[in-house]
C-alpha cells in the first residue's frame, strides 16, 4: 500500500501535468512571421523594393553591383588626388615632398584610367548579357 504522501505526490504530477498543456490550448497560435504571408517575408519585399536589386534579372544585379564597386573606387580615387594635392602644397618647395606628391598624383590619374576603363568594359558586357538573355 502506498502512502497517502506518494499518492498526493502522484496525483498532483498527473493533474499539473495534465493542466500544463491547458493554457496552450486556449491561446491562438500567432502567425509564423518566416511564413509566405509573415511580417518578416513583407519587411523583406519591402527593402528589396526600396534597394532597387528588386525585380531585376541577373545581369541588370550584376551591372548594379559593379557600378555600385566602381563609384566606390572613384570616391577612393577623389580622396586620394585630394591627399596628394595637399602634401604638394604643404612640401613648401622641398623637392622630396613634391615629387612624392606628383608620383601619387601620376598614379591616381593612372587609376582614373584603369576605373572608366573598367566601366566601360563591364557596362558593355553587361548589355551584351542583357540582349543574350532575352
Amino acid at each position: 500500500m502506498k502512502s497517502l504522501y506518494t499518492q498526493g505526490v502522484l496525483a498532483s504530477t498527473v493533474i499539473g501535468t495534465a493542466l500544463s498543456g491547458a493554457p496552450a490550448l486556449a491561446q491562438p497560435q500567432a502567425p509564423n512571421p518566416f511564413g509566405t504571408t509573415g511580417q518578416a517575408q513583407n519587411q523583406l519585399a519591402t527593402v528589396k523594393g526600396s534597394s532597387g536589386l528588386g525585380g531585376g534579372d541577373l545581369p541588370a544585379i550584376i551591372g548594379t553591383i559593379i557600378n555600385v564597386v566602381l563609384g566606390f573606387m572613384g570616391i577612393v580615387l577623389l580622396f586620394y588626388i585630394i591627399l596628394a594635392g595637399w602634401e604638394w602644397m604643404s612640401a613648401g618647395g622641398e623637392k622630396g615632398g613634391v615629387e612624392t606628391a606628383k608620383a601619387r598624383i601620376k598614379n591616381a590619374v593612372i587609376g582614373l584610367v584603369i576605373i572608366v576603363s573598367a566601366y566601360a568594359i563591364s557596362s558593355f558586357v553587361i548589355t551584351q548579357l542583357a540582349n543574350l538573355t532575352k
